[in-house]
């Protein structure tokens, strides 16, 4: 199955992504994630297997952030990237024991043939949208009547049946976002001491409520993780956004901590797809916490009975959650 957007970035379809891998899981498929591995640093011939369902085999380098965030995210899912994904998902098939494959931002990957199309949008991202380079649409939005099935990030279960019927799909859900417990970066600094750990907002591994923070992020919608943020009850102290996929220098790192120093936060928040970058950059000279994102369908009835529908027969007969 596929699952995709029609708009460049930023509509949520990395939790979409993670959420439906899961799921599979817990039904007993072992699920394989095809991504082409957008902005890899050194792009390998082949395929590169990022994860084999047991142990991430591979550098961010050759994997890019999405595919080793996603590997790192979902114990039991197979992630695979390559340019030719038919490739990828015959290798994760034969190879790896994959039973059934996610192509992942594969919308417009129409060589390769679908059970089941999965189209991620926001409310009126696409009847109001245009195409580039006028707007952020990567096709028309009469292209939309393509899926099988839409994710309405953002809207409850109504409002989403609104939009997949002004677009021409028969189906859909809302896609509601929640923020989980931040959780600390490996190499982000940590303080010692209980009085400065109270000054800080810091308590061993975890930020004492209404901590201050410094919001850092590398994504196409940086000010929707601000929202979130905010939404979850920290105090936003400062943020500073960079180019989708920003490689994190030495330079940034220290621009940052001036930003942290100079506004008195207790640490710098940042998502899960930058932090894998901070990871591959080494040590930070101050707290660094990535936020998990995940979401929640509604109705999930509607979206997971359409996936059951199109996995092999060995599942039937299982019911939906």
């Amino acid at each position: 199955m596929s699952i995709g957007n029609l708009s460049v970035g930023g509509t949520g379809k990395t939790p979409v992504v993670a959420r439906i891998a899961e799921w599979l899981i817990e039904r007993g498929e072992r699920p394989a994630i095809l991504s082409r591995g957008y902005k890899r640093q050194q792009p390998m011939p082949g395929v590169v297997v990022v994860s084999d369902g047991i142990e991430v085999r591979t550098t961010l380098a050759r994997a890019g952030d999405e595919p080793l965030m996603l590997a790192g995210a979902i114990p039991g899912a197979i992630v695979c990237v390559a340019e030719d994904r038919y490739l990828a998902g015959v290798l994760a098939e034969r190879a790896l024991g994959a039973t059934v494959h996610l192509l992942d931002d594969g919308f417009q990957h129409v060589q390769l043939a679908r059970d089941l199309d999965l189209l991620v949008t926001t409310m009126g991202e696409i009847p109001n949208g245009h195409v580039l380079p006028r707007g952020r649409l990567r096709e028309p939005a009469d292209a939309a009547a393509r899926a099988h099935f839409l994710v309405v990030m953002g809207a409850t279960a109504g409002a989403a049946s609104s939009e997949a019927w002004t677009l021409g799909v028969s189906e859909a859900c809302g896609g509601l976002r929640r923020v989980g417990s931040p959780r600390r970066v490996p190499g982000g600094q940590r303080r010692s001491g209980e009085d400065r750990d109270r000054e800080t907002g810091l308590s061993g591994s975890k930020l004492l409520p209404d901590s201050r923070v410094v919001l850092v992020a590398g994504i196409a919608n940086p000010e929707r993780f601000a929202d979130d943020v905010r939404a979850a009850g920290w105090e936003v102290a400062g943020e500073m956004w960079f180019a989708d996929h920003h490689a994190f220098t030495v330079a940034d790192v220290a621009r940052i901590a001036a930003k942290v120093k100079e506004s008195g936060a207790a640490a710098v928040f940042t998502t899960e797809k930058d932090a894998v970058r901070f990871e591959a950059l080494g040590s930070a000279p101050f707290p660094l916490f990535q936020v998990p994102i995940t979401v929640e369908f509604d109705p999930a009835a509607n979206l997971f009975e359409r996936v059951s529908s199109v996995l092999p027969a060995r599942s039937a007969g299982r019911g939906a959650s």
